[in-house]
């Protein structure tokens, strides 16, 4: 077959595929929730979760779909171990108490065919309270490297953690947290 041939070809088949609402799983190995947050005025320090998994949904000519995202709140990383042990205690996350945090979606914003914004709720510390992530990058396609189709974004946001009942040390340590969110999720 020729080359322009074989090229229309696999442009019919992934392209047809990729117009279809589809379910796809979150990859961990490429999924983080990272945040940052306002430490005494010095410095903004930061950290990240390493377990995370969940479903993502989209159907691009509907322009619908939905998250579910359930992230392992032990897999908490700030790159110092007896800070983490700090953060997973009872003053913090309490991470015997509350395992994981839950993040689904109740909409997604569009700008035209852009995906723009994810509306949604966040659970944490038993408290259930909404999110606005903006969607700073997202694409869907055929990942050439593990030949599957998926998507992936990058999104960010903020949260008062004083909202979830999370209050120690404040005002000296900051109330806001801001949020950095890459994902990618795969057809099974």
């Amino acid at each position: 077959m020729p080359t322009r041939s074989l090229l229309a070809a696999l442009f019919l088949i992934f392209g047809a595929a990729g117009s279809q609402a589809a379910e796809y799983t979150i990859d961990p190995t490429h999924t983080y929730a990272s945040f940052e947050i306002d430490h005494h005025g010095f410095s903004m320090q930061r950290g990240q979760f390493n377990q995370s998994s969940g479903i993502v949904e989209f159907d691009p000519e509907a322009k619908t779909g939905r998250v579910d995202i359930r992230i392992a709140v032990a897999s908490l990383d700030t790159g110092m171990a007896k800070r983490d042990e700090i953060l997973l205690g009872e003053n913090w996350f309490r991470a015997k108490d509350f395992p994981d945090l839950l993040f689904r979606s109740d909409k997604l914003v569009f700008t035209g065919d852009k995906l723009t914004a994810v509306e949604g709720k966040l659970a944490m510390l038993g408290q259930i309270r909404p999110v606005h992530l903006e969607v700073t990058r997202f694409k869907c396609g055929l990942n050439l490297a593990n030949r599957k189709r998926g998507c992936g974004a990058d999104a960010l946001g903020v949260l008062k953690r004083s909202e979830f009942g999370m209050e120690q040390g404040l005002p000296f340590i900051g109330d806001e947290v801001r949020l950095r969110i890459q994902v990618e999720a795969y057809l099974p």
